[in-house]
């Protein structure tokens, strides 16, 4: 089974994350980041990577099969995808000064698959031959 402190960096960072995407927008921090084009959106890949690495990763730990990990891999990563997909929502119609942009789901999505591919990676190294 599973240590449940294995699974505090995922945790910790789903919940900065959800505090980060519900900062109304004129109360983020006006840095020169924010001149870099796209910035936002590198933003949201690194986010979605990190959440999704971090709920994968402890993983390596545990016994499954390959296609058992394959298996919960792909539903982590589709749990973070309809994460990002619902922030997107919240930050429509509950956060003043942030919109709905489908882009960010985009690279929500793009940063929640390159999560589970490197965890994947780092899970199959790690197997038993």
């Amino acid at each position: 089974y599973m240590k449940f402190y294995f699974f505090l960096p995922g945790i910790a960072w789903f919940i900065i994350s959800a505090v980060l995407l519900a900062i109304p927008g004129n109360n983020l921090p006006a840095t020169g980041l924010n001149q870099i084009p796209y910035f936002d959106k590198m933003v949201h890949l690194v986010m979605f990577f990190l959440l999704i690495f971090f709920f994968c990763v402890p993983f390596r730990f545990s016994s499954l099969s390959l296609s058992r990990g394959a298996n919960l891999f792909a539903i982590i990563s589709t749990l973070g995808f309809a994460f990002g997909i619902a922030m997107e929502f919240v930050q429509k119609f509950l956060v003043a000064n942030r919109s709905f942009d489908e882009v960010d789901i985009v690279c929500d999505a793009i940063g929640c698959l390159a999560g589970a591919l490197v965890s994947w990676k780092i899970y199959k190294k790690d197997r038993p031959r």
